[in-house]
This record gives structure tokens, sequence and C-alpha cells, in this order.
């Protein structure tokens, strides 16, 4: 019987890629459909699937949709979750942008639905309270980012005492190696210019600054519960080792293979089933060689304030997020200087600090407040 599956995120790259690996399977059946505001190419791929429901965040979009479709449109962030609760999903893959996706993360693990989670933004704001949530529904939480999919292969059937380190490998993003002073005139376009990977434009910003890597750390911690001092980033600009493992005895187990997003979202949608894909099968010979150096915290201060905000905890993480939305939009729109962005991100968590998070209510709340500093300091930013 095929798993009942569904989308949200379906239009970004990621759903994209999800739709090339459901193509390819007779274990896949789509059972609904959800973006942010992209509506016609939302409809094109329900049509092609012969699904009937759909779910657009932005209220504008969904009502364009309803006008050009005969079938179900939802509109808003509560018709996102209705969608998930009432769609009988076997399987979410939640690849939404931005903290935007924790609000479906939470209302399909409180339904005990399965999670494929590319939207690390759930992890970070929500840590804790996330995997609680999974934990006492049953519901499993499958990484679709390459490198925690490559740790999740890694780790799986081993004790938890033979693990010494977590090492998440980065890419280094298109200024790597430059220094902070070069990194003052960048744009962009510049900016943008990622030289391995196809990612949209946020995801592109975070790992400029490398700060979707400082997320990476912090959805590591919570996925796999290792402290954040056994957690380590090297910069690896050919992307072919995705991640990698050391042992209690000295041995370290590495993740390898030429950089393609279906190979992980395929891991995740078929688990623990392996299937077929069209990739190219590594020839390290070919490659040649493999080079590793450690990450610039003083050019990339992105990567030191998440960490930071991960050590504070509480609601530190969630300021930091919300803080790098903000930046990162107001960079995008030519409103902010590329070394601007951890400038507002750092004055936005030493305004607000570290609260506790107790509940999904306080972590809202402080990410309202964090959009509002943020926005400020945007403005004043030179």
């Amino acid at each position: 019987m095929a798993r009942r599956l569904l989308i949200l995120g379906c239009t970004g790259s990621i759903g994209e890629q999800a739709l090339d690996v459901v193509s390819r399977s007779d274990e896949l059946q789509v059972v609904g459909l959800a973006a942010g505001s992209s509506w016609e190419r939302a409809v094109e791929q329900a049509r092609g699937l012969g699904v009937r429901r759909l779910a657009l965040a932005d209220r504008d979009a969904a009502a364009s949709a309803a006008g050009a479709w005969d079938g179900e449109v939802l509109a808003g962030p509560e018709g996102l979750v209705e969608l998930i609760v009432t769609s009988g999903a076997d399987l979410v893959l939640n690849a939404l942008v931005g903290s935007a996706g924790l609000g479906p993360t939470v209302a399909a693990l409180g339904e005990g639905i399965d999670l494929a989670l590319a939207n690390k933004e759930s992890l970070v704001v929500g840590g804790e309270l996330v995997t609680q949530l999974a934990q006492a529904t049953g519901a499993r939480l499958l990484p679709v980012d390459s490198e925690h999919s490559a740790l999740h292969q890694l780790i799986a059937g081993k004790d938890a005492g033979t693990i010494e380190r977590l090492v998440l490998t980065a890419s280094g993003g298109p200024f790597r190696g430059r220094s902070r002073d070069e990194l003052r005139s960048v744009g962009v376009d510049d900016a943008l210019r990622h030289p391995t990977w196809e990612m949209g434009g946020k995801i592109t910003i975070d790992s400029a600054t490398l700060m979707n890597k400082g997320l990476e750390v912090i959805e590591a911690h919570h996925l796999f519960g290792t402290p954040y001092e056994r957690i380590d980033v090297v910069v690896h600009p050919q992307s072919i080792v995705h991640s990698y493992v050391t042992l209690c005895d000295g041995a370290a187990l590495a993740h390898l293979g030429h950089p393609d997003m279906r190979v992980p979202i395929a891991y995740a949608l078929h688990w623990p089933e392996r299937v077929d894909l069209p990739v190219r099968a590594l020839d390290l010979a070919e490659v040649g060689s493999l080079t590793f150096e450690r990450p610039d915290d003083e050019a990339f201060a992105c990567l030191r304030l998440a960490r930071e905000a991960a050590m504070a905890g509480g609601t530190a993480p969630c300021v930091l997020n919300a803080a790098n939305e903000v930046a990162v939009h107001a960079f995008l729109g030519s409103r902010l200087a590329f070394l601007g962005i951890p400038a507002v991100i750092e004055g936005t968590l030493d305004r607000l600090g570290a609260a506790p998070a107790r509940s999904f209510d306080a972590l809202y709340e402080a990410d309202r407040e964090a959009r509002l500093v943020a926005a400020e300091l945007v403005e004043r930013h030179p």
C-alpha cells in the first residue's frame, strides 16, 4: 500500500526535487500540497498529480488559486494546519522556509504523523518542545538536510556511548577565504552565487554568512541529543563529505556523495528502505582531492552568534532565528549591508537575551519581539 504523503513548500527547491523523487516511486501517493504564495505553480503541480486539496499561506494567493482551480483551497497559516490534520497523511514533508514552518511541524507531530523535516527552523526555534512532542505522540522525525541525513545514516544502530563527536561539513559559500574587510562591499548578486548547491534566496544567503551551519548545529543537537561541545563544523568546499562522526575507539565514519538533494529527500521519504535514483556514482579518483579547513568566526560571525545563542538556550535561538530572517530580508532588498546581518542579529540578542521557553506561546512572543527589535536595528544600521 502506498504511503500517503503531504508536501509543504511544494514550489520551493526541496519541494520540486521531492516531486521528482515521488514521480519515480510507486510507494508514495501525494494527498495534498502547500506553498507560500506561488499559487500558479502549486495549482499546476496539483493538476499534474491529481491532487484535490491545496493550502496557501498567503491569503491573496489562495483567493487567486480558488478562482483558477476547481479543487479545495485552504488559506492562511491555519489553512496549512487544517490541511495537515485532515489529510489522512502517513508522512508530512515540511520544506517551508523559516519560522513559518514551526506551526505545521507542531500540527503534524501533534497528530502523530511522521515528519520528514527540511525546515531546520522548527528545531532551532522549537528545540526541546518539538522533540518532546514527537516522543509523546510516537511520530518519527526524519531529517532532510544533507548533513543531518548523513548523520542519521552514520549513527543508525550504534550505541550512543560509541559516538564521540558529530562533524558537520560546510561548503564555505561564495565568500570562503575572504577576510572581514573584504566582505564589506559584497552585494546581493555576489552572495547568491553558491558554488555547489541550488537553493532558494534565504537559504543561499544563510550559507554565505555561515548562519546556515549555525542553525544546523542547533538542529543536530536536538535531533541526536548530542551536547554542543561535541558538535563541530569544518569547511569542505567540494561538498563531497556531507558529515562524519568520530567513535570512541578512534575510528571515523563519513557519508560521501556528489551534491544532490534528491538523495537525502528519498532517504527520508522511503525510510527505512532505500530506492534507486538516477544520480552519478562517486569516483574518488575522478574527484582527485578533498580539502578541509576551519571556519573563520571573525569574518563569518553568524556561526559564532548561533553557537552563543545555542549555549544560552531558552528563547535565545528563537531570537537569533527571527533576527536573522529580518536581516536577510533587508539584505536581499538592498536595505542592509552584508556585514549588517550579523550586526543586527547580535544587537537583537543583546537587547532581548534569553528567557525560559516553557511553551510554544512563549516562543511565538519571543519571535514577535525579536522581529520588532531587528527591524528597528535595520533602520539604524548604516
